[in-house]
């Protein structure tokens, strides 16, 4: 039997080919559009991108595991591991934090279990889980992980910019008004940069000569860590919406420029955030933490 078991949520984006290689278990979230079911397209914002096309105006609507899904898995993973350490997704925008605290209460030894919020979303979430797995492979206890877990959160930040305003307006997270103002802004090269501050996604700054995103992003990136002494600490994840060529700049790009910070992950953003920011979104997060 192991010491620990880490389980997170599909919400991570982390490939599959390394939650796989950890032995992480990973949650799924619920995506609902049954629209969408016969839609071509090999991922989510494929199908968003053809839906359009094809005049359909509804978009996926994402929800939470229930309690029984997160109790369900509690009860196998108690049979393999000591401790389980079950990481989610930002309790103020979606209900899987409390989803799971439900589920480890209706389970006898409810105190081999350790829900913790990561307050953060999709490749900074995943950041997270990484920094995580590290500790747990290095031997280190539940106490040890827990008592470094707010200076994890508090040292890891995600940032991004979306493709097109319409998906915000269309997920009726802006105003139309709002949305053709975001889009003349766009012509002259001006986006409002995303990122997430206490737990939620909102727009953090308004970024001049942004008519190329990973550009943009990868200025914003080396204004964030140029004080930072020593770079061989910063990790880095990229995240895209069905926009590798953009994600594959912005690495290059870092690897190019910022030679000594290591890139962990580039997957493709999870749907219950990707759905709000819509195709073609970019994400980066970058966490300094010495282990």
């Amino acid at each position: 039997m192991k010491k620990i078991s880490l389980i997170i949520g599909q919400t991570s984006s982390l490939p599959k080919e390394v939650i796989e290689e950890h032995g992480i278990v990973c949650v799924p979230y619920i995506v609902n559009w049954p629209e969408g079911e016969k839609i071509p397209g090999e991922n989510i914002f494929q199908k968003m991108r053809e839906a359009e096309k094809e005049g359909i105006l509804t978009l996926p609507k994402t929800s939470q595991p229930s309690p029984g899904v997160f109790k369900k898995i509690f009860d196998e993973e108690l049979k393999r591991a000591e401790k389980l350490i079950v990481l989610t997704l930002s309790s103020k925008l979606s209900g899987g934090y409390n989803s799971a605290l439900q589920a480890r209460e209706i389970i006898p030894e409810k105190n081999r279990i350790f829900v913790l919020d990561t307050l953060n979303v999709t490749v900074g979430e995943g950041l997270i889980d990484l920094y995580v797995v590290k500790m747990i492979q290095e031997g280190k206890d539940e106490r040890e992980i827990l008592e470094r877990f707010p200076q994890i959160i508090k040292n890891t930040h995600l940032f991004g910019m979306v493709e097109d305003p319409k998906w915000l307006e269309r997920g009726g997270r802006i105003s139309h008004s709002f949305a053709l103002l975001l889009e003349k802004m766009q012509k002259i090269g001006m986006r409002p940069l995303i990122g997430v501050k206490n737990g939620k996604v909102k727009p953090v700054a308004l970024k001049m000569k942004a008519k190329d995103v990973p550009e943009a992003l990868f200025r914003e990136l080396k204004k964030e860590v140029e004080k930072i002494k020593d770079k061989k600490e910063i990790k880095i994840a990229i995240g895209h919406a069905d926009n590798l060529e953009g994600a594959e700049k912005l690495k290059e790009l870092i690897k190019k420029n910022l030679k000594e910070i290591e890139i962990l992950f580039l997957g493709l953003i999870d749907p219950v955030i990707g759905v709000h920011v819509g195709p073609g979104s970019l994400a980066i997060a970058w966490s300094q933490f010495k282990l």
